[in-house]
């Protein structure tokens, strides 16, 4: 289900992503040091939402292979811009209805995404399902309500076109990363410019029962 409003925000945006996130790269790093030591070279990962690649090129180098996908056609032009390596490769893809099979990945990472989606427990069904069990998720996530109020930025970015659709502190989002079938390992902060950056890592728990879309035994 593509928002399509939002889709045409960043499909506009996508030449300026890159330039404008510069300002929070350290926070990106810290983000990269917080996962890097959870990948080896035998792992297959999934990113959504990758954007132009920010953490796509860093990770993937840990893993035995990356798809970097994203439903912005032109982000996926922004990000092939910086190569593809024999591992990695970018694709378009809507990380609410995946075209890839059950249980196919050891990981998936969804950084800066679920705040902005207007179903993120579609997401969320959709990357269950594609992790093996006890599978990795790494879920990085601005964390609106988590320190001090920032109403002149939010409200900067929304004149801009950006939206949000959810707000969460840290145990609002543990709990809503809970809901899903995960068993949440640790989630650490990285202070960017714009918010508090979550960085959750969670395992898919392993379950002898078939799981519907809405209920979890």
């Amino acid at each position: 289900m593509i928002d399509k409003i939002n889709k045409k925000f960043w499909d506009k945006f996508a030449k300026l992503y890159a330039p404008f996130m510069k300002k929070d790269k350290g926070a990106y790093d810290r983000v990269c040091e917080y996962i890097s030591p959870h990948l080896d070279m035998n792992m297959d990962v999934l990113e959504l939402a990758c954007g132009s690649g920010q953490l796509s090129f860093s990770l993937a180098q840990h893993t035995k292979t990356w798809i970097g996908t994203d439903f912005s056609e032109q982000m996926i032009l922004e990000a092939k811009k910086h190569g593809e390596y024999e591992n990695l490769t970018f694709e378009v893809a809507d990380a609410t209805s995946l075209s890839f099979a059950d249980e196919e990945f050891d990981s998936v990472l969804i950084a800066n995404a679920l705040h902005i989606m207007p179903n993120p427990d579609l997401a969320m069904k959709e990357i269950h399902r594609v992790l093996k069990p006890n599978g990795i998720l790494f879920a990085p996530t601005f964390l609106w309500k988590e320190g001090k109020q920032r109403k002149i930025i939010k409200s900067l970015m929304s004149i801009l076109g950006f939206k949000m659709y959810q707000e969460w502190n840290k145990n609002q989002f543990e709990d809503f990363i809970k809901e899903y079938g995960f068993s949440v390992v640790e989630m650490k902060l990285a202070h960017g410019g714009l918010a508090p950056i979550g960085v959750m890592i969670a395992y898919k728990k392993y379950q002898n029962c078939n799981i519907n879309l809405y209920t979890f035994c």
